[in-house]
């Protein structure tokens, strides 16, 4: 296999000549920015493995867009498994209610998709 690297000469060292190329600059939702942060501090040899390949951020922007489909989706199981209270009579009750879902379906979601 032949390695068509280019090399620079600093001092003593011959540094490869590399670069990324240029990709479309998107925002990266809540979910993509979580699973940055664990795969920088707690998998940083795949983290650098990704960069170098191109593949973290279309990894991100996957993770991001599946997180989000699969919260909406939990939370309509959740939610036709525990129907919330009336939400015209019961308003505090509700949203505890709600919160109580939300935070079972980030769990979920953190679980499966951006600690894994």
């Amino acid at each position: 296999m032949t390695n068509n690297l280019t090399y620079t000469l600093c001092g003593d060292y011959c540094i490869p000549n590399l670069s990324l190329s240029a990709t479309k600059a998107k925002s990266l939702g809540k979910y993509g920015r979580m699973r940055k942060t664990y795969l920088k501090e707690h998998r940083p040899i795949l983290w650098n493995t990704m960069i170098l390949s191109e593949t973290l951020y279309p990894h991100l922007y996957e993770i991001d867009k599946t997180a989000h489909r699969r919260a909406e989706q939990i939370m309509a199981e959740l939610l036709a498994a525990h129907p919330a209270p009336d939400k015209a009579t019961q308003q505090m009750a509700w949203v505890q209610h709600m919160n109580r879902l939300k935070a079972q379906a980030e769990e979920i979601i953190l679980d499966e998709l951006i600690y894994n």
